[in-house]
């Protein structure tokens, strides 16, 4: 729970990976973000419906942010690494594999609007296509006010949510789907 903005997308054929990874490195490291560079070339098939285990790309974590990926499997499209390993396991979570989401929430809304507009420039210089729902609206919008209220409305939220959790001891015998749903009312 807390603001966050969710994203798809393929590489373009027309584009370098290194030359995405290297740059991607350098706002990085101009901000002394941590990073992680996973294979920098995607392999000679690439492109293809099928995809190989391995991820391609980079993925860095600005402070108080949930990490952003740009990493790709074989074919090109935006996954993250977590659901590459479940994806043998469950069918289930196939349907997670092209979802990437980052909250921002404890970041600030001056990070989110710095990563937002770094995603727009990588995405618009090397992605074929790309998609991003922003709870803070700001993809859409640029507007920055509308932003820092809708980053004071989810502190509002998660301020209620964590006092009524304080308050309001759980029944004995209650779900816990019924327990949150009391604490909502």
């Amino acid at each position: 729970m807390g603001l966050s903005f969710h994203y798809s997308g393929k590489f373009s054929s027309k584009a370098s990976l290194p030359a995405m990874i290297e740059e991607v490195k350098d706002i990085a490291e101009a901000h002394k973000w941590k990073y992680h560079i996973y294979e920098t070339e995607f392999p000679a098939y690439y492109f293809k419906k099928t995809f190989d285990n391995k991820t391609y790309g980079i993925c860095f974590t600005p402070p108080g942010c949930e990490t952003v990926s740009l990493t790709f499997l074989s074919n090109g499209r935006l996954s993250h690494t977590f659901w590459l390993q479940y994806l043998n396991e469950d069918e289930a979570y196939k349907k997670y594999l092209y979802m990437l989401s980052v909250k921002t929430q404890y970041a600030g809304w001056q990070l989110h609007v710095l990563v937002i507009r770094i995603l727009k420039y990588i995405s618009g210089k090397y992605f074929k296509s790309f998609s991003l729902k922003d709870e803070g609206m700001f993809w859409e919008t640029e507007d920055e006010s509308l932003l820092k209220e809708r980053f004071k409305q989810y502190a509002a939220l998660l301020n209620k949510f964590s006092t009524g959790l304080e308050i309001i001891p759980i029944n004995p015998g209650e779900n816990l789907e019924d327990y949150f749903k009391r604490i909502l009312k």
